[in-house]
């Protein structure tokens, strides 16, 4: 074999094994261990996967080290600032990003596509009015695939795509009328007229006959400042590699289920607290803060050994820098305090304590800087969209990641189904 290689060696038996090394663009190279229990009788151990390659990829680069964060090779900060999410999710699925007359295109399809079925519309009479939209909107995306049972079967690229491009078009339908449902109001209708994020935001604010409810500018309109704000934020949660919810849907897909399947997999995956319930968990903090004046009090207790509390936004398991997502999040809160006048309690804890975080020791020492889950829990608030909405508007951004691993999964021929080993030590 190469030079290429690495040797593991068995102290017990004296037996040495042989294995290639595999070399990406960039990141870690892998060592290729496909044969290693065939060959030695031994499983490797490794809780939560933290240093395994269950993969090979092509949608998404994260350095954590660096805080660099890039979509098929381009930067996170390229797209959050110079294109839409629109752009984004043809990106992931395509490789290359659209030029005028595509994307024009691609966007009428997905307006077009946004209206659910009738007999879908009914399955929300089923769950009680306090159900939780990520419930409701897991179940109905699962149900989803009972309506397009065809594309469990899809097996070239026009069918990927058609399958894909229904997909994202409704699940902020979905997520629309889950929310709504839970209040009691009835359901509006997408509105071909308007663009994917401002649409959505029509259908969680409108009232029937076209008249919104008063917005965080306190008229009834939706400002351009928020449908921007709210279109990055589904830009920076488009993907990001293979992450616990991205890890469930490729999972679900080895087993051939319906990639609708896969997708309510995800979601469920998504809803825990240590995932994408977390800018939920911030804002509740932050109440239990509740004013300026106590943030000193709840950042000595973060930092205290013997007490359990838990600064909630900080810190990240892959990024040991700063987070480039919460960078583009923290100047885009600062603007929608300028343009909206938004001048709230939250917001003023929300600096107090990053103002604190960022000039202590005991944060930069650690690497707790601001995540995305800091900023966008504000955000969305200044927004006011409520907490329990929060998750749903990530699973929104995120599908198109989810449909785009599912796809490439698809596509490897190299794929099996998922079956990790254990370590036994039962009766």
């Amino acid at each position: 074999m190469s030079k290429q290689s690495f040797t593991l060696t068995n102290n017990q038996t004296k037996q040495s094994y042989e294995y290639p090394i595999l070399e990406g663009t960039r990141g870690p190279s892998v060592l290729d261990l496909r044969s290693f229990f065939k060959d030695s009788g031994l499983f490797t151990y490794d809780p939560g996967y933290t240093s395994t390659a269950s993969c090979t990829s092509t949608v998404t680069f994260i350095d954590g080290a660096k805080g660099e964060l890039r979509y098929r090779g381009v930067p996170i900060e390229t797209l959050a600032t110079e294109h839409s999410y629109m752009e984004t999710c043809y990106l992931l699925l395509t490789g290359e990003l659209p030029d005028k007359d595509t994307l024009q295109d691609f966007d009428l399809e997905i307006r077009h596509r946004a209206f659910l079925h009738e007999g879908l519309r009914h399955l929300f009479a089923a769950f009680p009015d306090n159900a939780h939209p990520m419930a409701t909107l897991s179940a109905a995306v699962t149900a989803l695939s009972t309506f397009y049972d065809d594309h469990k079967s899809c097996q070239d690229d026009a069918g990927y795509q058609e399958m894909a491009r229904r997909i994202i078009s409704k699940i902020p339908t979905i997520a629309a009328f889950s929310y709504r449902h839970s209040l009691g109001i009835p359901f509006i209708q997408p509105d071909i007229d308007l663009g994917f994020t401002k649409n959505f935001l029509t259908m969680m604010r409108a009232y029937p006959g076209g008249k919104m409810h008063l917005c965080a500018t306190g008229h009834e309109e939706i400002k351009e400042v928020e449908v921007r704000a709210l279109d990055t934020i589904f830009t920076l949660h488009a993907d990001h590699e293979q992450n616990a919810s991205t890890t469930v849907v490729r999972g679900v897909a080895s087993t051939g289920a319906h990639p609708y399947v896969a997708i309510s997999s995800g979601i469920s995956a998504l809803w825990g607290r240590a995932h994408g319930g977390a800018n939920e968990s911030v804002i509740a903090q932050l109440e239990l803060i509740g004013s300026v004046d106590k943030v000193e009090a709840f950042i000595e207790r973060a930092k205290d050994p013997d007490d359990d509390f838990r600064l909630m936004g900080f810190g990240h398991r892959v990024y040991k820098n700063f987070d480039p997502r919460a960078k583009i999040l923290k100047g885009l809160q600062d603007e929608l305090r300028v343009e909206l006048n938004l001048n709230t309690e939250l917001m003023a804890i929300a600096r107090k304590i990053e103002e604190i975080a960022l000039n202590d020791d005991y944060f930069i020492s650690r690497n707790l800087y601001p995540n995305i889950d800091f900023y966008t829990g504000i955000i969305l608030t200044a927004l006011q969209i409520p907490k329990s909405m929060f998750t749903p508007i990530f699973v929104i951004g995120r599908t198109v990641g989810w449909i785009t691993q599912w796809i490439e999964f698809k596509k490897d021929e190299t794929s099996k189904i998922a079956r990790p080993r254990q370590l036994y030590r039962g009766k």
